[in-house]
């Protein structure tokens, strides 16, 4: 009865960290799409919205701690309660990304944008899809899948060098473009970060299985 009553904490910790991982996928998308339309209203509620997603952290890691201090899981349990804790807080960190992104929609609104935004959903487009698909594999505990997840971090980390450089072409020919082309440098690193992070999500899957920690972002 008590092993069951552990096994029930243990799948409500994921299905919390599942949650919180759609939130922030949320976020992802709400950022970029205030970016894109202007819409200072929406860029606030991401900015709003990013205390709920800090809430549901510390939520988490309460929850982390007391398994830990009443069940004194053995090495698998642990490394799954250890696991969702470091997830947790990428999780965290990829919000704040997010919470920046829309910061900078806000300084960014009512004005024409400096070139069309393509690159830089494509960055965002990206980073969701492989930080759901390494949520996804952190509940079936996927290896595999998790290790893939590393090929959509070049993907990212190719748009960034490619928006970077154009971004610095427009500084060059016109000084004027100077802050509007800066806070869209700032917008492609958030996401490519988000990207870095993500990698960091799939890699604890990896050490849930094998206890090892690798390196996908080599």
């Amino acid at each position: 009865m008590v092993r069951q009553a552990f096994r029930e904490q243990i799948r409500e910790l994921l299905e919390d960290l599942l949650e919180m991982g759609q939130m922030v996928a949320d976020s992802i998308d709400s950022s970029i799409q205030a970016l894109a339309k202007q819409d200072q209203d929406l860029a606030q509620r991401v900015i709003d919205h990013d205390d709920e997603i800090n809430a549901l952290q510390y939520e988490i890691d309460e929850k982390c701690l007391v398994l830990i201090a009443t069940q004194q899981p053995m090495a698998g349990d642990l490394r799954t309660i250890l696991s969702v804790s470091n997830i947790a807080a990428e999780l965290e960190r990829i919000g704040d990304y997010s919470e920046g992104i829309a910061r900078l929609a806000i300084k960014l609104a009512g004005r024409p944008l400096l070139k069309p935004l393509i690159d830089i959903p494509r960055m965002a487009d990206e980073g969701r899809r492989m930080l759901m698909a390494a949520l996804e594999a952190f509940a079936r505990q996927d290896v595999e899948s998790a290790a893939r997840i590393g090929e959509g971090d070049d993907v990212v980390d190719a748009l960034y060098d490619q928006v970077y450089r154009e971004l610095l072409v427009y500084m060059m020919e016109d000084p004027r473009t100077i802050t509007q082309a800066t806070y869209l440098l700032w917008v492609a690193h958030n996401l490519e970060r988000i990207a870095d992070r993500t990698t960091n999500i799939a890699e604890r899957v990896i050490f849930l299985d094998s206890g090892r920690i690798v390196d996908l972002n080599r």
